[in-house]
């Protein structure tokens, strides 16, 4: 829960880009995954031990927690790592870690390190509660709950005053927006069976993703299928009851996608940061719904259902093996220069034609990820309507573009 009394929003960040895109658009708490010891250590750019001091600072000057994710089993070999990797969390002045194996949360109980407990560990019921609350301030609830179990759980909690190392009582965080699996909490073996790629280890290779023809091998009858993607669930959404969520009394909720792109975590961080705040100032309503599911449409997704919440026995299915995105970027340039007393950026088009009306987005470790409409740009210093490969661009940009940074078009799929 934050100091201002409202649920906590927690935004992922796989790399500096998703970092300040999330910090940009109103995350009260970021996480994120170091080396290879996290749940997405194959999906998506992990940061490095040298990373952490930046990754503080930058959050600390927005107010913003900071979760590292250690989240994988852990076998001996990895516990000198882990030891390193919390030692140097710990220097670096960040919040807590997300654990999941008795070996972190020993080890950072040992540095007095903030814990919580990740979703991996499957918490159910409020006895499972009590005996993590020796170890950890927050716990993620299992994925398969029902609004109706979490509400019991917090309410005893309240009731039983079950309080965890600081004294407070233990916060209980639910996941709010993201991909979901086929696996009960994350707990998945397809991938180690086919790939000898474990899940768990964070290097799943997303079998349930994929096509599949199931044949009765006794018969040879191959089994029709209404939907050929039936392991493959659509993307959790709850913006469209985020009033029922909040009423749970849960403190945190988590938006999914550490290996999403910088434009997906502010447009997610954005679109929650704003139902947050209308739940709290009395004005969410049916239509402003709409408008942020429209708005959450845009960037990548299977389709969205309210996964367990609101207690369907089995998933709803996604019906492809991508995205549903209603939008794509498609790469311009890079930029070249940046003359901050006019606040003017300067573009080399690598790529495809950039027109006036265009809607970009401009990605980069600093800039994060900002979209606007090109109403005004000089085309080799002269005002024309259309810059083609090779060509040099000035665009008025009120925030500064680096070398470092990339130039999209975003075009309607």
């Amino acid at each position: 829960m934050t100091s201002s009394g409202k649920i906590e929003l927690m935004a992922p960040a796989g790399n500096f880009e998703s970092l300040q895109a999330a910090l940009d658009n109103g995350a009260d708490s970021i996480y994120f995954g170091v080396e290879q010891l996290n749940m997405r250590a194959r999906a998506s750019i992990n940061f490095t031990i040298a990373d952490l001091p930046e990754i503080a600072k930058r959050c600390k000057k927005k107010g913003v927690r900071t979760y590292l994710t250690l989240n994988t089993i852990i076998y001996d070999h990895d516990l000198s790592l882990i030891k390193t990797l919390l030692d140097a969390a710990k220097a670096a002045d960040l919040t807590a870690v997300i654990a999941m194996d008795q070996a972190v949360i020993a080890y950072a109980r040992q540095i007095e390190m903030e814990i919580h407990i990740s979703t991996q560990i499957n918490i159910t019921n409020i006895e499972t509660v009590k005996f993590y609350s020796l170890f950890a301030d927050t716990m993620v609830m299992s994925r398969e709950l029902s609004l109706r179990q979490i509400k019991k759980i917090t309410e005893q909690i309240e009731k039983e005053q079950v309080k965890g190392p600081s004294g407070n009582l233990v916060e209980v965080e639910i996941f709010g927006h993201g991909a979901l699996c086929m696996a009960v909490s994350g707990k998945c073996y397809l991938s180690l069976h086919s790939h000898n790629s474990s899940a768990n280890r964070g290097a799943c290779k997303q079998n349930c993703r994929k096509k599949y023809t199931v044949i009765d091998q006794e018969t040879g009858f191959e089994i029709e299928l209404d939907n050929e993607y039936m392991m493959s669930p659509k993307d959790l959404c709850t913006v469209n009851f985020l009033d029922e969520v909040i009423e749970t009394g849960v403190k945190v909720l988590k938006i999914e996608g550490r290996g999403r792109a910088p434009e997906y975590v502010a447009t997610v961080t954005k679109t929650y940061r704003e139902a947050i705040d209308s739940y709290y100032d009395g004005s969410y309503s049916e239509e402003k719904v709409e408008q942020w599911m429209a708005e959450l449409a845009k960037v990548y997704n299977r389709g969205f259902w309210g996964g367990y919440y609101l207690g369907q026995k089995l998933g709803e299915w996604s019906n492809t093996d991508g995205s549903q995105a209603t939008q794509k970027k498609v790469y311009i340039g890079k930029g070249a220069h940046y003359f901050p007393k006019t606040k003017i950026a300067e573009f080399k088009i690598e790529a495809f034609d950039l027109n006036l009306g265009d809607k970009v987005l401009v990605t980069g470790p600093t800039t994060g990820a900002k979209e606007f409409e090109l109403s005004e740009m000089l085309v080799n210093d002269e005002s024309l309507s259309t810059a083609k490969k090779g060509d040099s661009c000035t665009i008025p940009t009120p925030f500064r573009v680096r070398p470092s940074d990339k130039l999209y078009k975003i075009v309607a799929t």
